[in-house]
């Protein structure tokens, strides 16, 4: 599976300390490589789902062929979820 970041999403991420970044790139790399990870289907988000790092949500979208993961955002669980 392709992953591609958002301007936004890369964004996020060059917030997080080094360490928090590489967590989330290897959870990821690793949901995109074997689709195993603690995911969620966004309820009230057409087609968006979120993976969960620790504290951090990962928000994503999925193509129909299961291809390309696109991630929008990256985000502490206290911030994930408001509009």
């Amino acid at each position: 599976m392709i992953v591609q970041w958002t301007p936004a999403a890369r964004r996020d991420l060059e917030r997080c300390d080094r360490q928090t970044q590489h967590r989330i790139l290897d959870v990821v790399e690793r949901f995109a490589t074997t689709g195993h990870g603690d995911v969620v289907r966004l309820k009230g988000v057409a087609r968006q789902w979120r993976l969960r790092v620790g504290d951090w949500r990962v928000r994503f979208t999925l193509d129909a062929a299961l291809t390309t993961l696109t991630i929008l955002t990256v985000r502490h669980r206290s911030e994930a979820y408001r509009h």
